[in-house]
Order: C-alpha cells, then structure tokens, then sequence
C-alpha cells in the first residue's frame, strides 16, 4: 500500500497557477483518484462534507457556516449540498482575493440543480488516477509538451517489460493501490464497483436503478474499451444470446446509467476530432468508450494476466486505454486536448490526436508490438496527407522496449518512457 508520503501529482502545477489567480478552484476526477489529498497539500483549513455529518446540517440550513476559516479552505464533495457553489461565488465576489476556496467533487450535479455560472470566480482542475510516472512506476524521458512543440527525443532503452504492463492494467493507478498487489487489488476494485452498482448510481441520478442491469451496462461498456461505440452498440452486448432471460436495460435506462456515470467520472470517454481536411471524407462523431482507469474494465472482465496472455486482442485495447488515460492527464498539463480521428467508411483511423489551443496537432497510434509498427505509422502519414497544417509529431505508443524516430519521422515510444 501507499505510505503516508505524497507522491506529487502532474495537477499539483496546475492548481497552484490557478489559486494565484481564481478566488475558487473547483478540482473534479473520479472517486478515489486523489482529489482531497491534493487539495490538502495547499489547504489552510478543510470542511469534509462526505464525512462529517454536522457539516453538511450546517451546509444544508446555510452553506455560509461552512465558509468561514483559514483560506484557501477546502470544501470536499461540495456536490452533496449544491447551495454551497453559489455561497462561495458571493464570497468570491465580496472578497476579492485569489486563492479561498478550493472544491472537490467526484460527481456533477444534475442539470436541474439551479446553479449560477462560475465564470470569473471558479476554475476548473480535471483530476484523473495516478499516471505510471505519478506512482514512480517509470522514468519518463519523452515529453507531451515536447512533442506538440515539434521536439523530436534522442533513442533510448526502456525497462519496463510487458508483464509490468499488464500488472498496471490490474491495479490501475488509484492512489490506495500504490505498490499493492494484483490481489489485493481485485479485492478493492470489486467493492469499488459493488458501491457504484448498489449505491453510489442512485444517488447521483435521483432514482433506484436494478444492480444487475447496471452491472451488465457497465460489463458491455468494459468490452467496448478503446472502441467509437454508440449506445445500441453498447445495448447489443447486455443481451445473453445463451441465455434469453438475462434481458439488458433498456434504451431509456441505459441513457440514464450513461448520464449518471459520466458524472461520476466512471465513464471518461474521447471525443472525435474534426479537423479541416483536403478530403471530402465523412468523419464519425461517437466518441472511443473508456472507463475511469482501466483496471476497471479489467474487473468487470474479470481478466488477469495469464488471460490476457491468451486473448492478445483484448489486452491490445486494454493496453489503449493506458495510454489514452497516461495522453489525457499530460494533455492537461500542456493545456491541449484529446481526440480520436476516424472516417465514417472506416478506411483510416488514427487512436488519438493532441490539439493545442493554437491547432498545433500530434498523431498518436497505439501498438503493443513491434512488428504493428509499420501499419500505424503508414495510417500515421496517411492522416498527416489530409490535414493542411502539419503535426508536430507522429507517434506510435508502444509496449515494446525502445524509444526511436524513423526513417520518414514517426516516432516509436515506449509508454513507459512518456511523461508531461
């Protein structure tokens, strides 16, 4: 398990820069990917609402109660009382200092929560789990930020085997799971799972949902990992062709699961890019289907590494979802997004785009060997002929265990060699 120190976290930076600037900073990620620690390494004094039960009275007669104390003040899972958002704007707005409050919350309230805008007040920190380089688990040399600003890395040798892979893809990057092993993590991320399934859905979407509906929602989402599925896609596999008693949600139902869990974070899904290109191609607009970190998808498959060792299709989008969650959080910190490319006739794909701010673009395709290389650096160039301004970069993220540029300028990088 993890000691008591603080591993420092890529959205450490970012918090700081905002808290200089924002009278609020509201940080958001899923359930235990380690909101409240990072906010109490710049709290002066905290408000933990999900615990302390006197708190959250005082919150609900008046949020001001809770407001008063040393800033920043950290106000943790302020979503359980909605009326505190719109308390620390006005004291935002009386105050008119930088840095008094910071919010953590692992779901978004609903749509009908009358809430006014933060704009000006409040800024947003999105946290995810911890990323290899976060746990320590490998020593980045190849940079994010350097390769959308044209930063070509020099070869190196990478350390990390592909069983450290799949070890990662079973206990994910929780922060309770720090140096845990693949046992004990089963045992955590069933319970973590039994809670949203049996509790933690209700609560968020104001309703009572059937625990084995969901349950079967979220097995058929896990088995479209790293996929541009839509939803009847996701609904096809509930169903037990073996089995016709074993009935999945129905369309209503599960439009309300999805909603309920992308605001808890649990689904955290890519959307596509659309790009000007020089083509007339059509592009898909379904977003690639992930979870909050991959080790649940692994749970909900009940997979573990001698299986994944036999069904190496499984694991190659398994695999994907790593980087894609390693991209997200690096992204972040370079201040660019993540997309997925893909044409409607299914004749190019590429796994994922970064875009900054200024539309400076990198093409990353995911492989887990070295003999996949050529054909995602062929779907790599491809890409780069159909757009009119050039990448930065184009990569191939791999399992294997060297990081180098080829001949025509894609870049072969090891996952264990990327970082921020």
């Amino acid at each position: 398990m993890a000691s008591d120190g603080y591993l420092p976290r890529v959205a450490d930076g970012i918090l700081d820069a905002h808290l200089g600037v924002m009278g609020a900073v509201l940080i958001e990620g899923v359930k235990g990917c380690g909101k409240t620690e990072t906010a109490r390494q710049r709290a002066s004094s905290e408000v933990l609402l999900e615990t302390d039960v006197n708190a959250e009275r005082r919150a609900w007669l008046d949020p001001r109660l809770i407001l008063d104390g040393a800033t920043p003040r950290l106000l943790d899972e302020w979503q359980r009382v909605p009326r505190v958002w719109d308390a620390v704007r006005r004291a935002v707005d009386d105050r008119r200092r930088p840095g008094q409050f910071i919010l953590t919350g692992s779901a978004t309230p609903d749509d009908s929560v009358q809430r006014h805008s933060g704009a000006g007040r409040f800024a947003v920190v999105e946290m995810r789990t911890m990323t290899l380089a976060e746990q320590r688990a490998v020593t980045p040399v190849v940079s994010v930020a350097g390769l959308l600003t044209g930063v070509s890395p020099e070869p190196v040798n990478c350390l990390v085997e592909f069983r450290d892979y799949l070890n990662h893809l079973i206990v994910g990057g929780w922060p309770y799971l720090v140096g845990a092993s693949e046992a004990s993590a089963r045992v955590f991320l069933d319970g973590y799972l039994d809670m949203i399934v049996e509790h933690d859905i209700d609560d968020v979407s104001g309703a009572t949902r059937n625990p084995r509906l969901v349950r079967r929602f979220l097995q058929a989402y896990a088995q479209l990992t790293a996929h541009p599925a839509n939803l009847g896609t996701i609904l096809r596999r509930t169903h037990d062709d073996v089995d016709p008693e074993m009935v999945g949600p129905s369309r209503y139902a599960a439009t309300d699961y999805l909603d309920a869990l992308r605001r808890m974070r649990i689904v955290d899904e890519v959307p596509a890019w659309d790009p000007s290109v020089r083509s007339s191609k059509r592009l898909t607009a379904t977003p690639k289907r992930h979870l909050g970190d991959v080790s649940l998808a692994v749970s909900l498959l009940g997979l573990g590494p001698e299986r994944m060792l036999s069904d190496l299709n499984t694991t190659g989008y398994l695999f994907e979802s790593l980087v894609a969650h390693e991209l997200k959080v690096y992204a972040v910190a370079a201040k660019a997004q993540v997309f997925h490319y893909r044409e409607m006739d299914g004749r190019l794909e590429v796994d994922y785009i970064l875009e900054d701010r200024t539309g400076d673009w990198v093409g990353v395709e995911v492989k887990l060997g070295e003999h996949e290389v050529e054909k995602a650096a062929h779907a790599l160039l491809a890409l780069a002929d159909r757009i009119p301004r050039p990448p930065q970069a184009l990569a191939v993220v791999t399992a294997t265990s060297m990081a180098y540029t080829r001949d025509d300028g894609v870049q072969v990088i090891p996952l264990g060699c990327l970082g921020p």
